[in-house]
């Protein structure tokens, strides 16, 4: 079972960063024991890794003092990503959460800042203030998350050329509605696509008793890998996606890191595509 392989780097986004394929998710890290989500972290750290992605909301903060633990002394090794609340993305409300986030972090800047999902500020006021973030180096650069086409329309509108970074959004295999439209807009526009809760919310896609299951067990064997390490290397087929799987377990973060260097035929992707299908057209959907 390849779980030690480190991940493929791929451009993120406009910023020009090379950065591991497959990241760290931190969606409810507080409700790990500590120790463990910081050992975790690390870990992933020590297997390429280095995307680590968390937000104020998560935990009311606690995620971004658990990922400041597990990053202390080696900051200049993750790309590093949180993200603003709607009812904080005024302009100077934008300003404020962020100084907040760095020093929840313990750091000078993240990497990327993203708008955790469209609010009723101004995108205007939001964009403004993650202006002046750039211009004092607290962020690198900025993206979106949970945001369609018309919305991915109207930051560009806004921003200009290389805008939006990125856009985080729900994908997984029983879950691929941004495949319609907001993959193909991503790809057009240079922004990255993270992918969060890659896995979904169930086990059903794994279960080796369906067909489907079936299916990503026989890709797996195949490659002496798992039907996870199967299911993230399906997501990253498009070369501007990256994928933010949280674990806490070892072994679970060594099964992620393994997929970033998985490489599916296209037979064993048909064979996928067909077993999951994308389904008609619809708004983007949230977790």
């Amino acid at each position: 079972m390849s779980t030690a392989l480190r991940p493929a780097k791929r451009v993120f986004g406009s910023t020009g960063r090379e950065v591991g394929a497959v990241g760290q998710g931190s969606w409810r890290a507080e409700e790990c024991a500590i120790d463990d989500a910081i050992a975790a972290l690390r870990c992933g750290l020590d297997l390429g890794m280095t995307h680590i992605d968390t937000a104020e909301m998560y935990g009311s903060g606690a995620a971004e003092k658990i990922i400041g633990a597990a990053i202390e002394g080696r900051r200049d090794e993750v790309f590093l990503v949180s993200k603003v609340l709607p009812g904080n993305a005024s302009r100077r409300g934008t300003v404020a959460a962020c100084e907040k986030s760095l020093k929840r972090l313990g750091t000078d800047r993240l990497d990327c800042y993203l708008l955790h999902w469209r609010g009723a500020h101004p995108l205007e006021e939001t964009i403004e203030a993650f202006d002046a973030l750039l211009r004092r180096g607290a962020i690198l650069s900025w993206g979106v998350s949970n945001f369609d086409v018309a919305d991915l329309d109207e930051v560009a509108a806004i921003a200009g050329t290389g805008h939006p970074s990125c856009n985080q959004v729900l994908y997984h295999l029983q879950e691929r509605a941004i495949e319609h439209a907001v993959l193909p807009w991503c790809l057009e526009h240079g922004t990255a696509v993270v992918a969060y809760t890659p896995f979904g919310d169930s086990s059903s896609a794994f279960d080796p008793g369906t067909k489907h299951g079936g299916i990503l067990q026989e890709i797996a064997a195949a490659h002496h890998a798992t039907a996870r390490q199967v299911a993230l290397a399906f997501l990253l087929r498009h070369p501007n996606t990256f994928v933010i799987p949280k674990a806490s377990k070892l072994e679970h973060v060594r099964e992620n890191a393994g997929a970033g260097s998985l490489k599916l035929s296209a037979a064993e992707i048909a064979r996928i595509d067909a077993a999951f299908a994308r389904g008609k057209p619809r708004p983007l959907p949230t977790a």
